[in-house]
């Protein structure tokens, strides 16, 4: 069986890209690794900034920033394919659409699973723990970028251990797939 192509957008001097690199290695799977360097692109440059590194599988993003050998591996092996909602993108609301409710809510938030809870079928919400104040506020950048690309923004309580995040669409006051859309790619990054 011939190894599975991942591509991984890089630069050069970056520590956490070298971290990334150390994981897929200790994962134990056969894949053949194309990296790029963002910094040899202004395209991908301008995209992706100081957000590398991230971990693409059939041009999926499957990681950013951060890799765990394991999950990796689940993924590479099939067992643990990202949500459809975390390849999707948000989609700005222009209102005069209803919220979403009761099953339709309810499927949704199934489907994205990850500890998120809907709050009065208003809005998501979840706490995320970090061991200090430092690696809580680089994920709170790191949700600020997706925020920013997706064009859909979060409220986010950054305290010393520990950010909740707040996700609804206000110009409907309540939730839309947008998201959920929203809410999976955050995990990606967790």
């Amino acid at each position: 069986m011939s190894p599975v192509e991942v591509t991984l957008y890089t630069r050069r001097n970056c520590p956490l890209c070298d971290k990334a690199k150390a994981a897929m290695a200790a994962a134990g799977v056969d894949v053949k690794i194309l990296e790029i360097d963002i910094d040899d692109d202004p395209a991908l440059r301008r995209r992706y900034n100081d957000d590398v590194p991230v971990v693409l599988l059939d041009d999926v993003e499957v990681f950013r920033h951060h890799v765990d050998p394991a999950k990796f591996a689940e993924v590479v092996r099939g067992r643990n394919v990202p949500t459809t909602l975390a390849t999707e993108k948000c989609v700005p609301c222009r209102g005069g659409v209803p919220p979403l409710k009761g099953r339709e809510l309810q499927t949704l938030a199934n489907d994205l699973g990850g500890g998120w809870q809907v709050v009065e079928e208003h809005h998501l919400e979840k706490t995320f723990a970090f061991p200090d104040f430092a690696q809580g506020l680089s994920f709170t950048n790191a949700v600020g970028a997706i925020a920013e690309r997706e064009g859909h923004h979060p409220d986010i309580y950054l305290a010393w251990g520990r950010v909740r995040i707040t996700i609804w669409t206000h110009k409907i006051d309540g939730l839309t797939r947008s998201d959920f859309v929203l809410a999976a790619k955050i995990d990606q990054i967790f």
